[in-house]
């Protein structure tokens, strides 16, 4: 018995097509141009560039229309994030849009919704994360940082590190104890603190490239309202646990296009220095070709997953995965395809655009680490989509 052809409404096409175009067009009029060298008036363009976005109703796809979103179907989804990236316009800053904003929208207090969602998404205010500590970052349960109760407040005291972008955090979406040493997982709450509170300290680390991504944050007795609690106390792990499938599947679909771009980018540059001549050459570039097509397809299953269930589930980990390897695999590849060219820093004689691609090996080295490192989300993949046995060392679902 032959299966039913599958019915594709032109209609539904053509009007997609009609919204890319129109997208496409609102891009290219509104772009902000070149990023601005000096940290600070970069911070402001990129703000401007957000507030266009949310004022021209072209911000946050994905939420909700209450909240100042687009609400857009999954494949326009998928067409918003191929335009921004083709248009090459800059991103989210800090990491709240696409990990604590779904969280907030699932189980925040509708006054919490009011207050922080659309200064979040417009860019007037900058959130980061602050769960991984000194001795907590792929065994997150065993944090310390601690909050105690006090009439309408927590005090917190305690440390975060690889804090990402925190240097211009306006809020911290923060992991902190309030149950036993020995609670674990069972006496986590989810805080959101005021990033220019007394007591709070951010301290920037220096990565591979020379730059100031990550910083260490210090709490020292800072008051925080209960107010600015998530959920209820002590039951911050399954937030945790929203928030983190969501920081994994976040961006996955502009990653993809992004990487499209950077490969067609590569490709051309192996053509201008005449090395596509070389059979191996080849094959690699087709490997990557093969596997960046993989991501594209995996995003989509990523999207389509938490439009139909809420939540982005174990495809988040594929998803980041695939991501956090050919990243790494690409830059791998690129120094070594220019050879010493490929090893001379930016402003040196002889440099190759700029040394973006050294700029790439270095920067990815941390791929396979910071959102959960490439052993967790192997064993998210083994457990929950193969089905193996579960690691008893780790903490229940």
């Amino acid at each position: 018995m032959g299966t039913a052809p599958m019915v594709v409404d032109l209609a539904d096409v053509a009007a997609d097509e009609d919204f890319r175009s129109q997208l496409r067009a609102f891009l290219a009029e509104h772009h902000p141009g070149r990023a601005p060298k000096d940290a600070g008036e970069r911070l402001t363009w990129q703000k401007g560039w957000l507030a266009t976005l949310f004022d021209h109703g072209v911000a946050g796809p994905s939420w909700p229309r209450r909240y100042g979103g687009m609400g857009l179907s999954f494949a326009r989804q998928v067409i918003y994030q191929e335009e921004l990236a083709r248009a090459r316009v800059p991103g989210p800053l800090g990491t709240g849009l696409g990990i604590v904003a779904p969280t907030i929208i699932m189980f925040g207090t509708d006054e919490q919704k009011e207050r922080w969602l659309r200064p979040m998404l417009r860019g007037d205010t900058v959130w980061c994360q602050g769960y991984s500590e000194p001795g907590a970052g792929s065994d997150l349960p065993s944090l310390r940082t601690a909050a105690r109760r006090d009439g309408d407040h927590y005090v917190v005291t305690g440390q975060k590190v690889w804090t990402s972008h925190a240097g211009d955090a306006d809020a911290f979406f923060t992991l902190v104890r309030t149950g036993t040493p020995e609670s674990r997982q069972k006496g986590i709450t989810y805080l959101v603190i005021d990033a220019h509170a007394p007591g709070v300290e951010v301290r920037p680390l220096r990565d591979l490239t020379g730059g100031h991504l990550f910083a260490e944050v210090f709490f020292d007795e800072v008051r925080v309202p209960v107010a600015d609690r998530i959920g209820e106390e002590n039951q911050g792990w399954p937030l945790a646990r929203t928030s983190l499938g969501h920081e994994r599947s976040a961006g996955a679909m502009n990653q993809a296009a992004r990487y499209r771009r950077v490969l067609s980018e590569l490709e051309s540059l192996a053509r201008e220095r005449g090395l596509l001549a070389d059979p191996l050459t080849r094959d690699r570039l087709a490997y990557f070709e093969v596997r960046v097509r993989l991501i594209h397809y995996s995003a989509e299953r990523t999207i389509a997953d938490i439009l139909s269930k809420g939540e982005p589930g174990a495809s988040s980990s594929v998803s980041r995965l695939l991501i956090s390897t050919f990243e790494q695999e690409l830059h791998e590849f690129a120094v070594d395809l220019l050879g010493p060219a490929g090893l001379l820093a930016k402003g040196e004689p002889g440099s190759v655009q700029s040394a973006r691609w050294l700029g790439g090996f270095l920067r990815t080295r941390a791929s396979t680490i910071g959102a959960g490192t490439r052993e967790i989300q192997l064993n998210t993949v083994a457990e929950q989509i193969l089905g193996l046995p579960r690691d008893p060392a780790m903490p229940p679902r």
